[in-house]
């Protein structure tokens, strides 16, 4: 549990300080252009969810949030994972990063639109949806999670992949498990 609240409150400071930020540069200017245009920082509130999708269903985002708030901080006290400490933990801080928006900004409680700031290879969007720190969080966090699922290792420390030992076979020389009990009885 530890782990992975260290890991959402770093991110999630991160989040929150990057958005008071931009909120304070970018409010009313034209897209900023960074590294030769690969990235724009514009100021965008979007009351959707990813790609501006529910955007008139930001209750609901609120409440999944809270939801998946929930899960983790429940999740978090059965994980024996170092790697699923880190991708809970940033999902996690991009849940509560992005709550926080809808909790506190306008136009209301559960009703805020979240602050979004970059936006690649071109201004407005136009490639990527614009994002901020706790999508970022969340996707990379979910990307982790798939990986180590895919890789076999669950969330309690075991690797579903390795067999056990007494599933194995014996190498050459070596007694079968059930020999090897009976000559220690």
């Amino acid at each position: 549990m530890g782990l992975v609240a260290a890991v959402a409150a770093v991110v999630l400071v991160l989040d929150v300080v990057t958005k008071v930020i931009a909120v304070d540069a970018l409010e009313g200017r034209e897209p900023v252009r960074v590294l030769g245009g690969l990235v724009y920082l514009q100021l965008l509130r979007n009351p959707g969810a990813a790609f501006s999708m529910a955007t008139g269903m930001t209750w609901v985002l609120a409440l999944v949030a809270i939801g998946v708030v929930v899960a983790i901080v429940w999740l978090a006290r059965k994980l024996r994972s170092t790697g699923w400490a880190i991708g809970l933990g940033l999902v996690l801080a991009g849940a509560l990063g992005n709550l926080v928006d809808r909790i506190f900004r306008a136009p209301g409680p559960l009703q805020g639109h979240v602050v979004d700031f970059v936006s690649v290879f071109a201004p407005n969007g136009e490639v990527w949806p614009v994002f901020n720190v706790a999508d970022s969080s969340i996707v990379v966090g979910g990307i982790l999670i798939v990986l180590l699922t895919f890789l076999g290792y669950e969330y309690d420390g075991t690797n579903s992949r390795k067999k056990p030992r007494e599933d194995r076979p014996a190498e050459v020389g070596e007694a079968p498990e059930a020999q090897r009990s009976e000559e220690h009885t």
